[in-house]
This record gives structure tokens, sequence and C-alpha cells, in this order.
């Protein structure tokens, strides 16, 4: 299997599908607008694919999943929306493109934030296809991975924590949350759907823990020595925030150790669920080699 071309076939498929949930909807045009502008602004598509692959690791149809793979799109690109706020990150680039505070103004833009993240509650509470149940769970573990237990929180303390020198167990601590929160939520969101059992929910959650922080630290690297045009954004921006990372704390050498290291955990972990492990083991190989 060619892990780029799968990645490139479900990102089609996700691509397809996003807009689909706006085009009825009685939104203000220009708030609209602002809210497709990010939606459409492309991206690796990794969170809702890892939903997709999870399934059919299980042996289940892709496509039961898009609807909540969509929803954490959703929940994904209104954090980008307002990260690059000036009260927040303050970046001007996304995707190699106007961040959308800079094409629609700030007001807007943490409107058109707001807006996708509450509109993907509503695509899976109101779904056709998932049971009561399924729904419950869903929520309950999207409004845990997004919220003040998990993204916001690690989104609050690493605002926080600038201009300070962190310990490794603190930068892990907001890592976990800011990014691996939704990593995981994206892969669970495929068990559930799978109705997969609880031995196999808890090893896919190791896996996408460590998964999580290879994810990082991968971002953290490519910061340093990342390509700005391939990234479509500005290189450097954490130490222009005065951020501590992975390769400050323990050296590019370091970093790249540690990268190795939660990779080989998260493959450990796979290898002891009950799921045709191919997709899954490619997906965390590309995470972890990626250039942008």
């Amino acid at each position: 299997m060619n892990i780029h071309e799968y990645l490139q076939d479900k990102k089609h498929l996700v691509d397809e599908y996003l807009p689909s949930f706006l085009e009825q909807k009685a939104i203000p045009s220009h708030l609209k607008e602002a809210m497709l502008y990010s939606l459409e602004a492309g991206g690796k598509r990794l969170r809702p694919i890892l939903t997709l692959s999870v399934l059919e690791s299980f042996g289940k149809r892709a496509e039961v999943g898009l609807e909540a793979a969509c929803a954490l799109e959703m929940v994904h690109t209104y954090s980008l929306i307002h990260d690059d706020l000036p009260s927040m990150d303050d970046d001007d680039l996304r995707r190699g493109k106007p961040t959308n505070h800079k094409m629609f103004g700030e007001a807007t833009a943490i409107l058109a934030g707001d807006a996708l993240l509450t509109l993907s509650f509503q695509v899976i509470a109101q779904s056709s296809i998932y049971s009561p149940d399924q729904k419950v769970a869903l929520l309950s573990l999207l409004a845990e991975a997004a919220g003040a237990e998990g993204m916001v929180a690690g989104q609050t303390v690493d605002m926080e924590s600038e201009n300070k020198d962190l310990t490794l167990e603190e930068l892990q601590f907001i890592h976990e949350r800011k990014t691996g929160r939704l990593l995981e939520a994206s892969v669970l969101f495929g068990a559930i759907l799978a109705n997969a059992s609880e031995a196999d929910v808890e090893q896919l959650r190791s896996f996408s823990r460590h998964l999580g922080i290879a994810f990082q630290i991968q971002d953290d690297i490519l910061d340093v020595m990342g390509d700005p045009e391939l990234m479509g954004k500005s290189a450097g921006s954490d130490e222009h925030n005065l951020k501590s990372t992975y390769p400050k704390l323990l050296t590019l050498g370091g970093a790249k150790e540690q990268l190795d290291r939660h990779l080989a955990l998260s493959k450990d972990n796979l290898k002891m669920a009950d799921v045709d492990p191919v997709i899954l083991e490619g997906i965390a190989d590309y995470i972890v080699s990626r250039n942008h």
C-alpha cells in the first residue's frame, strides 16, 4: 500500500464532504465566507483521516465515519483560527494564505471559529447514521478533548508559559492537551463507531497518545529546520514567541531520539489491538517523517 496515495484519497473524500454541512444553513453570508475560507484552506486532514482509517482497520466502511470525522476537522479549524489571532500567536499566514483575521477582521474571525466549534456538535447530534449511544459517546469525548480539560487547557498553559523555561514534564503536559487530545479523539471516534471492545479502545488510546507526542515533536523540529514555503507559514515562530520546545529542551538530536521512542511505543500499542495495523502504522510513519 502506498500511504501517500491512501492519504490523498481520504483527504479528497473529506475535502468534498466538508462544505456540504454549510451549504444549506441559514448563515449570514460574510460569516459563511469566513468559515469556508479556513475550512477549505487545505491542510493534511490527519484527524478526520485517522477516524476513517481506524474504522477500516476494524474492517468497517470508512464512509460511516465521515460526519464524525468532519466534525473533528471543524474543531481543529476553529482552533487554528483562534490560535492565529493577535491576542494569541499573532500569525499572518496559515497554509500559505493570509490568516482568517487578516482577511475578515478579528471580530469575524472569532465568530467564524465559534460557529465551526458549535457546528461540529450539531453535525454529530443530528446524524441519521449514529445510534443514540454512539452520539453520546462521541459528543462527550469531543467536548472533553476540545474543552477546559483538553485543547483549551493546553493552549492556556502554553500562553502562560511563554518566556519561561519549562521542564520536559511541563512541556509534555501542554502538548498532550493542546495537540494530543484531539488526535486521541480522532482515533477513538473510529473505535466507537466500530463498536470496538474496551481492551482495543485502551490500546488505541495509548497508541494515539504516543502518536500525539510524536506529532508535536516533529512540529517543533520543523519549526527549527523546516522549509517555510512547504509549511505555508513562517519558520521560527516558536522562538519568536519565546516558547519552550522539544529541541530547545533536549537539543535537536535529543528531540529526534524522543520522536523515535514515541513512534516505537505507539506501534507497540497498535500491535496489541485486534486491528489490521498496516494503514495506521503507515500514518504514524508519515507523521514523523513529514516535511510540513
